[in-house]
């Protein structure tokens, strides 16, 4: 005997349940301008180990991450910044 409409399972599909939103790290007003001398700020877009984080896990503009990875790398040669994390034995 086949199987009536209300017993039957909706199938999903695999992907649909492990969708994540967009983590925005931080919100930059529209005239705000990046600073190489805001330590602060561009930790927030650096992992623990000193990496420069990217587009997809900011949530940044193509422009605004531009900006922050640019400001990142002059304030890693000004000495600000680290170019890499000491590790921890």
């Amino acid at each position: 005997m086949a199987k009536t409409r209300s017993t039957r399972r909706k199938r999903r599909r695999p992907f649909e349940d492990s969708r994540r939103r967009k983590r925005i790290v931080y919100r930059f007003k529209e005239d705000e301008f990046v600073d190489y001398k805001d330590i602060a700020l561009l930790r927030k877009f650096m992992s623990d180990r000193s990496k420069i984080r990217s587009r997809r896990v900011t949530g940044l503009n193509e422009k605004r991450q531009h900006q922050v990875a640019t400001a990142i790398k002059n304030a890693r040669e000004m000495a600000l910044l680290p170019y890499i994390a000491t590790r921890q034995k």
